[in-house]
């Protein structure tokens, strides 16, 4: 069922798109390992800079300076590979990591956590394709009418992020909790059928990729089977050789089991999922965590408010402090047995 994936003028050999994850677990490293085996590498822009010497003091040109350098060495990488960006819409410097990715070169800027209506703005009539997250049929609907109304553009790429994804959710809590199997393929389908109207009317077909859950070749079968182009696999990639993260981080999912699992809430209310240890446990007892000063990540968080920082603790995280840090993991993450390579993790979903 897995085929070429053509996005305007970029084609992926194989239909693997790899997720954004940040803080710093999808950089270089990973992003170029994926796009050279033929799937699309992608980079998160989430504080990208934590590693520069002035990511303390000088934020905003840290992580602008980490768009340009982590996509220069994911090119080296891959140099006719595809690489892109994940920037999220819930970034207080939201729009200029989409003009950092675009100078920078990006071949295509996924974007999410929230609705990204002013994407199309940002980027302009650069090269860089664009293509939006959305949840549900009603988010889809949304972005669709406004891009068309505003922009006369509609997505060279729509993806899917589905309720067993990690990281921040485009769910309510309440809704997960109702979510099932069967209700969630009906979504899909809501927004497959939804975008036929768009695309007859710019004739341009707009692929789509599906992701959350998607672990294996039974997953990813069973997302073809709704209609989608591709599929978008996150944390399976996390336990592999070439994944930026600490050798302690690829450990901890290794070491998960299913109840470790757990949906957690965002500093800034949105649900997330984790694997659960020390830190959470603090936080689940009430615990206000202490915090650096504030590093400007979300757009929409008042640091003298918050139970803990969500920087400091993904930060922590993935360089290697996992019993005070989060762990952001889709729903499979506990299924995690040894560290692979992202050769090995695409042959066990697509051959």
């Amino acid at each position: 069922m897995a085929k070429e994936v053509r996005i305007g003028e970029l084609s992926l050999k194989i239909p693997v798109i790899q997720g954004g994850m940040g803080v710093g677990v999808s950089l270089s490293s990973l992003a170029g390992a994926v796009a050279k085996a033929g799937g699309m590498g992608i980079i998160s822009t989430a504080q990208i800079g934590f590693a520069e010497p002035d990511f303390d003091t000088n934020t905003k040109e840290a992580n602008e300076r980490a768009i340009l350098k982590e996509f220069q060495k994911a090119k080296e990488i891959a140099p006719e590979g595809v690489i892109g960006f994940n920037i999220m819409v819930a970034l207080k410097d939201y729009a200029q990591h989409v003009k950092a990715a675009v100078e920078a070169g990006a071949d295509i800027i996924i974007s999410g956590a929230g609705i990204p209506t002013e994407l199309p703005k940002y980027v302009g009539a650069a090269k860089t394709k664009i293509a939006p997250v959305v949840s549900t049929i009603k988010s889809a609907k949304v972005l669709l009418k406004f891009w068309d109304r505003k922009y006369k553009r509609i997505p060279d790429l729509l993806v899917i992020e589905g309720p067993k994804a990690g990281g921040h959710l485009g769910f309510s809590k309440e809704s997960l909790d109702q979510m099932n199997d069967e209700t969630y393929k009906a979504e899909v389908k809501g927004i497959l059928e939804l975008k036929k109207d768009y695309e007859i009317a710019y004739n341009q077909k707009i692929p789509v990729a599906l992701g959350g859950g998607i672990e294996d070749k039974e997953s990813a079968d069973a997302a073809f089977s709704l209609g989608v182009d591709a599929v978008v696999v996150g944390t399976k990639f996390i336990t592999t050789e070439e994944c930026d993260a600490h050798p302690s981080y690829k450990e901890a999912f290794i070491q998960a089991d299913e109840e470790d699992v757990v949906l957690t809430k965002s500093p800034v209310g949105m649900p997330g999922r984790a694997i659960k240890n020390q830190f959470l446990e603090r936080v689940n007892k009430g615990e206000k965590i202490p915090h650096t000063p504030c590093h400007g990540c979300l757009a929409k968080c008042n640091p003298s408010d918050i139970p803990y920082c969500i920087t400091d603790t993904l930060v922590a995280a993935v360089t290697g402090d996992v019993e005070n840090g989060l762990i952001f993991s889709g729903e499979y993450g506990y299924k995690a047995t040894k560290i692979t390579t992202v050769k090995d993790v695409i042959s066990a979903i697509i051959d």
